[in-house]
Parts: structure tokens; sequence; C-alpha cells
């Protein structure tokens, strides 16, 4: 299982996303509702379309959005063996695993690597793209 806002979606995450289906059988995606973004700046693209991007990826087997209220709901439908973590994502592993363990959900929590910028004009993060688009367009 993989998690993540996926706002204009870029190489970087198609890079998290293969990732974590080399990780088991099948890849289920949690994608995040615009109401539990609040790490960062609200998402640009809304959650149904950014779950249909995501979808509509070869490697993604499932995807949904998250629970509105309680993030956990959907790994504990899914019960994966495996939550790969984005490189760069907040989240703290042991507090996931302390609360995964209250919760009877038995999984193993990995970090996917960071993709390599191929060239210096790649843009590998969703602030970066925006940085753009305002410096060219603004």
């Amino acid at each position: 299982m993989a998690q993540g806002t996926f706002d204009i979606l870029h190489p970087g995450h198609v890079h998290y996303l293969e990732e974590a289906a080399a990780e088991g059988d099948e890849l289920h995606v949690i994608v995040a509702r615009d109401e539990n973004v609040t790490h960062k700046p609200a998402p640009i693209v809304p959650e149904g379309q950014r779950r249909d991007v995501v979808a509509a990826l070869g490697v993604v087997d499932h995807a949904r959005l998250g629970h509105p209220e309680d993030i956990l709901v959907p790994i504990e439908e899914i019960r994966p063996d495996v939550i790969v973590l984005g490189h760069d994502q907040h989240h703290d592993e042991s507090a996931i695993a302390d609360q995964l363990a209250d919760r009877g959900v038995d999984c193993e929590l990995r970090r996917a690597s960071a993709r390599p910028e191929r060239s210096a004009e790649e843009l590998l993060s969703t602030g970066r793209i925006i940085d753009r688009v305002l410096e060219r367009r603004g």
C-alpha cells in the first residue's frame, strides 16, 4: 500500500508508486482527501481527479480516497502486508506502527527512495511545478 496527496502528478510520484508496487502482488493507493491535507498548502487538483489520475497508472491496482475523519480506517480495511511511505512524507514511522498495532493491523513499514533528477530541468515536486508555472505564466 502507498498513500499521499498526489497533487499535480510528476515523475517523483511515479517512482514512489513503482517502488511500492514492487513490494507485493497488488498495489492499493490511498489518496488524501482535501480536508486531511493540513501539513502543506491545500491541493490544487480536486481529490476525485487526483484519485482518478493515480488509478490510471499501470502500476496501481486499486486507488481510493482516504477516510474523511480517520486516516487509518482504509488501512484497517485493506490490511496490507507492507505500507511504503514516500521518501519525503512527514509521517513518523514508529508512531504509525504503534497506532496500527493498537488496531490489530500487523504490517511492515518501509520508506521509498528519492528519485534522482535526470536533468536540471526535471521537476520532481508539486511545489517546484507550481513555482515554474508562476515564474513563466504568473
